[in-house]
């Protein structure tokens, strides 16, 4: 029988990014052109893919250990405080030259999304090997979430050593690109956008031919598409009222996902909820899930009629 959160709270590693940002509210994204614009509405705030599904996971009640690169400047204090809940527990690698990863994200109305790097720091140690007290984390974990970092890539071979499962999100991957690649062929559960892929269906099919256990790419609110060994799924957007902001809808996704996969669920019911995560956190700004709870998640996967195609 599978282990349930009433027998024992799962473990999760989170390894990737955290930062500090400021999100822009636009009518549309800028074209490329000399121009005016007038924001709808700007905000700062705690960012980066990392930080909003440890955020998340930690609200739905699972216990998190987050790694990430921290600088030593105002920013990482912010970022710190943020990211303060009972069940979180921060490593932070100290990052090169002090400096905390920093963003300047143009939001659209329509969802679409424009990132300015302002910073984008390293840790201050080589990333390989694995430090000690990861590796101790590592082996008491349920799962491994791995995302895109440099910092990251040791934890891929890591992970499959000590027989973690490995949970990893490539965003807006379009198959080829080499950053991406380690990631998603290492992964057991994987986790795409539909932004650049021409053919999400043979993405995903190839992903469980190489092994993976489950994938799913995403598409806002057109829902969901997942392939496992058992065939297709397709996952509609659970119904919310309005969307307040989209930015980390992704993250919760698969936060819900792995609540649930590691509630005992089978890949449906698993991913009702991740459908339900993500619509409950566009409803309230910032990343992590401010209204993501288990039961507003349990309430609203209800009606989330996730189906075999």
């Amino acid at each position: 029988m599978p282990t349930t959160y009433a027998d024992q709270v799962p473990r999760v590693l989170v390894n990737g990014p955290a930062s500090w940002n400021t999100v822009v509210r636009l009518p549309a994204l800028p074209e490329p052109r000399s121009a005016t614009l007038f924001a709808r509405a700007h905000h700062d705030g705690l960012g980066g893919t990392s930080a909003g599904k440890a955020r998340t996971l930690a609200a739905l009640g699972l216990d998190v250990t987050l790694r990430t690169v921290l600088g030593d400047d105002d920013e990482a204090g912010r970022v710190r405080a943020a990211l303060d809940h009972p069940r979180l527990t921060l490593l932070a690698e100290p990052a090169a030259h002090g400096r905390t990863e920093r963003h300047v994200n143009l939001l659209a109305d329509d969802g679409a999304r424009l990132s300015l790097y302002l910073t984008l720091p390293a840790p201050e140690r080589p990333a390989d090997p694995v430090p000690v007290d990861v590796r101790a984390v590592l082996a008491a974990a349920a799962a491994a979430v791995v995302d895109l970092a440099d910092h990251s890539r040791p934890l891929l071979a890591a992970a499959r050593e000590a027989g973690v499962p490995l949970w990893c999100d490539v965003h807006d991957d379009d198959g080829t690109a080499a950053h991406a690649r380690p990631f998603a062929d290492a992964a057991d559960v994987l986790l795409v956008s539909a932004d650049r892929l021409t053919d999400p269906a043979a993405y995903l099919d190839a992903a469980v031919r190489r092994g993976a256990r489950l994938a799913v790419c995403t598409s806002g609110a057109a829902g969901a598409l997942a392939r496992d060994a058992s065939g297709w799924w397709e996952v509609p957007a659970a119904p919310v009222d309005a969307v307040v902001d989209a930015d980390g809808a992704g993250d919760a996704f698969l936060a819900g996902l792995l609540h649930g996969v590691l509630d005992g669920l089978p890949h449906p019911r698993a991913l009702a909820r991740a459908s339900a995560a993500g619509a409950l956190a566009v409803t309230s700004p910032g990343v992590g899930g401010a209204l993501v709870t288990p039961e507003a998640v349990a309430s609203l996967a209800q009606h989330v009629a996730v189906r075999a195609r």
